[in-house]
């Protein structure tokens, strides 16, 4: 079969059917061979695939539905609900809250225990809701599919299920419909596909027939259609080259399902953290009994209620409490940023990203064409304005001009006039295209130069055809005038021009040189340029012919661009200075990728921009050398993107990823956060990110990462209040083992104190303010530890807090009082010297001594009442007094516990200055934002 007869139908008796088997073995067949159909003829597709394009008769499309099956993608395997909910309590912070549990239902308490099971039931429910975001993921690829398809068979066309679809079918598209299968064009007439759910490509791409290179990337296929591409004009014949799993869509769900979701910073840190506590208490509870043993000759059984004492001490059972609630408000805090999270721990994992790469269009940009500048023969204008809005100048030399500049005028008439879209004013107050982006730019653009199209209508067209790159009309003025407008690409219409418009009207000689240089500019800035002629024409012309476009009258070009969004550009230098690197990762055409990042910023102009193709040619070790100093990756699959993420996490990255379509969901899914659009992402995008943003905007983004930090902030002052407190009460009672002494504290008692504190003074860390120089300070080492920084001051923090309760207990049994007299005053200053700490730990890396620390968190004084209400029912109420061996205290004894608590403050700002000392001295000077890679590789 040659190209010559691909529209002739073989008789029936005359066509050689082949085996299913066969097909999967020809250079055009769709089951996974290397040698693709979008390289070779239509003719050459036609004949690998044994059909014709009268298609397939019904027994062969039976034996070939048996060989590939449906055309549809498989459900993804999911875990059973009971696992899945199990999976929940896998994880250190559960474990440390169920040892707590146990101690405390052997220490009979088993109003904390229940309490304590419920915090953890709580937790696994959130994680249980939270989670399955792949399985989701999975689910909205498959929406992706049609359900309808128009197929001929058996010499015929037919409306079928698309599940029934084979390779070697006929189908039928128009505008309007989504592509169900992959399919190899064989006839198209002006056809055009949106494919930026699987390229990120922001323009429509018109599609032909023509064989392309055997290695172009997806975007780059001009003759194929993909399943999930919709198509927006034209129409079209193709044959089916792959279905279901086999098609670029079943390729990106399998990739979704292979992606295993990496633990983020938090749980590192806290699952490291819990297995250090849980070593070290036992360690040092042995190591207590051992001394008591030994020393005092004390029994075993004498040493247990101690042990006890210990455990519950040494045990910070509200930490995990604390944690999912400081969690669960930053994200009430996020959504109130229109950031919405849909994983808990991405909170955290924002406040640590070092990379943020991020999709192009509609994320940096507005995914909305626009003008950016126009060339008549007579000058050269910048428009202004961002999106379809039509408000806006054009000027010229930064001079507004008006409708009295005529070249202007007719240059924006044509572009219109020769134009099927319309702008829609909706009641929302925003302009919405009907029709193709790039023409509604130009409706745009002509009302800006004061375009009136009343008075003219269309006589005749010549619609736009991807083969000869234009589009053309034959007008008619009210007048009666008719003439041609012609618009299209400037290679293409330079050919038919004779001449060029003059300021006054008349006609000089073409200039193509000087076209050439203006065309060559605007390209380079990742613009796309069009150009617009016209011709008059007699009055009794009723049609417009492709032969007669000759002899043409060059109006101008014009310049479109998909703008930057203004917040992108200010929120990218944010970023930069906080240490957090910023990479474009998009579909688009890397001239285009390279100018709109040196626009904002992200990059210079004589900076590398790697491409799909580049990185297809490196392996994993050369692009971990390359990825750190490239900021553009362009013509990029979802393969690509999940290698780039990879290389960068590899080289100890925390890794952002921000995506909308069904191309972005795997490098979503293998990044540590995937952030996806909520505007215009797909279904398949948001349900594999962490976080959705609301109003698909990047600066967004940065106000999440502020918001991150601020949360671990404030997680690290929780957990080190909770540590150093717990600490404190550790040592007092290993202290009192060890030297011989009763205990001063009693289990029940400890349990008292973490219960009131974990309850009021640690929660209201949760509502600090963003600390100042939260931006400016570089992104924290992800394999650091929750604790760093901060080991000094928390264990500073634990000796003071153990010696002034020490102290007071020992001061108290000196005057005279009796054990449980002298046990109730080393509670209260336990619980008084607590909030002293409060006020420490609020400024960790500063000094406390401001009066800034008692501002800005009404939280801290509702706290510090709620406190003081329990500790006095604690002190005073009988029940109480017999729950918890306590004993009133007198006024004096309350002055005195404050005493200790203002000597124990200042102590611990003793600890923390000489902390922030040490870290001047051994902390390296800050690199410029230029030359890291988050923490500087």
């Amino acid at each position: 079969m040659s190209a010559v007869n691909l529209g002739e139908s073989h008789p029936r008796g005359e066509r050689r059917q082949r085996s299913p088997a066969d097909l999967t073995h020809h250079p055009a067949a769709a089951s996974g061979s290397p040698n693709k159909p979008h390289a070779h003829s239509a003719a050459h597709v036609l004949e690998g695939l044994a059909t014709t394009r009268s298609g397939l008769e019904s027994d062969e499309v039976h034996r070939r539905h048996t060989h590939f099956g449906p055309n549809s993608l498989p459900e993804p395997s999911r875990t059973h609900p009971v696992l899945r909910f199990l999976a929940q309590f896998n994880n250190a912070i559960i474990y440390v809250l169920l040892v707590a549990a146990v101690i405390k239902l052997v220490s009979r308490d088993y109003i904390d225990a229940s309490v304590i099971f419920a915090v953890a039931l709580i937790n696994a429910m959130i994680g249980f809701i939270q989670e399955g975001q792949a399985e989701k993921a999975l689910r909205g690829i498959r929406r992706m599919l049609s359900p309808r398809a128009t197929v001929r068979r058996d010499g015929g066309w037919h409306d079928i299920q698309a599940t029934t679809l084979v390779p070697g079918d006929i189908i039928r598209v128009h505008a309007g419909d989504r592509a169900a299968v992959d399919a190899r064009l064989v006839e198209a007439r002006d056809v055009r596909a949106d494919e930026a759910a699987l390229t990120g490509e922001a323009v429509p791409a018109a599609k032909h027939t023509r064989p392309v290179e055997h290695e172009a990337l997806l975007g780059d296929r001009h003759n194929m259609l993909h399943a999930g591409s919709v198509v927006v004009a034209g129409r079209a014949e193709a044959v089916v080259t792959a279905t279901g799993t086999r098609t670029e869509l079943g390729r990106i769900q399998k990739l979704v399902r292979d992606v295993e979701r990496t633990d983020t910073p938090l749980i590192r840190s806290i699952n490291r953290l819990g297995r250090q506590i849980t070593a070290t208490a036992l360690v040092l509870m042995s190591v207590m009994v051992a001394l008591g043993c030994v020393l005092h000759g004390d029994s075993f059984e004498e040493l247990v209620p101690s042990a006890i004492a210990f455990a519950v001490a040494a045990v910070p059972e509200g930490l995990p409490a604390v944690v999912t609630i400081t969690l669960a408000l930053g994200v009430q805090q996020m959504a109130a940023q229109r950031a919405i999270i849909r994983r808990l721990a991405a909170v955290e994992t924002l406040g640590s990203v070092t990379v943020i790469c991020s999709d192009k269009t509609g994320t940096l940009t507005k995914n909305e064409m626009t003008v950016r500048a126009a060339a008549t023969a007579v000058s050269q204008y910048t428009v202004t304005g961002e999106g379809y809005n039509p408000d806006g100048s054009v000027l010229r030399e930064g001079a507004v001009v008006d409708s009295s500049c005529a070249d202007l005028l007719e240059l924006a008439l044509v572009m219109t006039l020769c134009n099927d879209a319309r702008l829609d004013h909706t009641a929302a107050g925003e302009w919405r295209v009907v029709g193709d982006p790039t023409e509604g730019a130009l409706m745009s653009f002509g009302r800006k130069a004061g375009v009136d199209l009343a008075g003219y209508g269309r006589r005749d067209e010549l619609p736009f055809d991807a083969e000869v790159k234009y589009m053309a009309t034959l007008d008619q003025s009210e007048s009666g005038e008719q003439f041609v407008s012609v618009k299209g690409a400037p290679d293409r219409l330079l050919t038919f021009c004779e001449f060029q418009r003059r300021a006054d009207g008349g006609q000089d000689p073409i200039e193509p040189a000087r076209w050439h240089a203006l065309i060559d500019a605007y390209t380079a800035q990742g613009m796309r340029v069009l150009a617009a002629a016209r011709r008059d024409q007699p009055s009794d012309a009723v049609t417009v012919e492709h032969a007669e476009l000759r002899g043409l009258v060059m109006l101008g070009i014009v310049a479109i661009a998909d703008p930057p969004r203004p917040e992108a550009t200010a929120a990218i230098g944010e970023c930069q200075d906080a240490g957090v690197r910023v990479k474009m990762i998009t579909g688009d055409h890397a001239l285009t990728a390279h100018a709109i990042a040196t626009e904002m910023g992200l990059a210079d102009t004589a900076a590398t921009t790697l491409t799909g193709a580049d990185i297809d040619h490196m392996d994993d070790e050369q692009l971990r050398a390359r990825v750190g100093d490239v900021d553009v990756f362009a013509r990029t699959s979802p393969e690509h993107k999940m290698r780039i993420i990879a290389a960068l996490q590899s080289l100890g990255g925390v890794v952002a990823m921000t995506g909308d379509g069904v191309n972005d969901a795997p490098a979503l899914t293998r990044a540590d956060v995937g952030v996806a659009m909520g505007m215009k992402g797909t279904e398949a995008a948001k349900d594999a990110s962490d976080v959705v943003l609301a109003d698909d905007n990047f600066a967004t983004i940065e106000r999440a990462v502020r918001e991150g930090r601020r949360v671990y902030d404030n997680l690290q002052k929780s957990v080190v209040f909770i540590l150093a407190t717990t600490l404190g009460q550790a040592l007092v009672v290993f202290t009192a083992v060890a030297v011989g002494y009763p205990d001063p504290l009693q289990p029940t008692q400890i349990l008292w104190v973490n219960l009131v504190t974990a309850v009021t003074l640690s929660l209201a860390f949760a509502y600090e303010p963003v600390e100042p120089g939260t931006m400016t300070r570089p992104p924290r080492p992800p394999e650091d530890s929750i604790l760093a920084g901060s080991l000094l001051a928390l264990a500073g923090t634990g000796i003071v807090v153990a010696a002034v309760t020490t102290t007071a207990f020992f001061a108290a049994l000196a005057s005279g009082a009796d054990l449980d007299a002298a046990r109730a005053a080393a509670v209260a200053v336990l619980v008084v010297s607590q909030i002293a700490v409060l006020f420490n730990v609020r400024l960790l890396r500063r000094s406390s001594i401001t009066r800034r620390v008692l501002t800005g968190n009404r939280a801290v004084w509702i706290s510090i009442a709620v406190l003081a209400v329990l500790q006095t029912a604690y002190t005073y109420l009988p029940p109480l007094q017999v729950w918890f061996g306590s004993v009133p205290l007198s006024p004096a004894q309350w002055v005195t516990a404050f005493g200790y608590a203002l000597a124990s403050f200042l102590l611990v700002e003793v600890v923390k200055a000489t902390g922030r000392y040490r870290a001047n001295r051994t902390s390296p000077p800050r690199r410029s934002r230029r030359s890291r890679l988050g923490r500087g590789e």
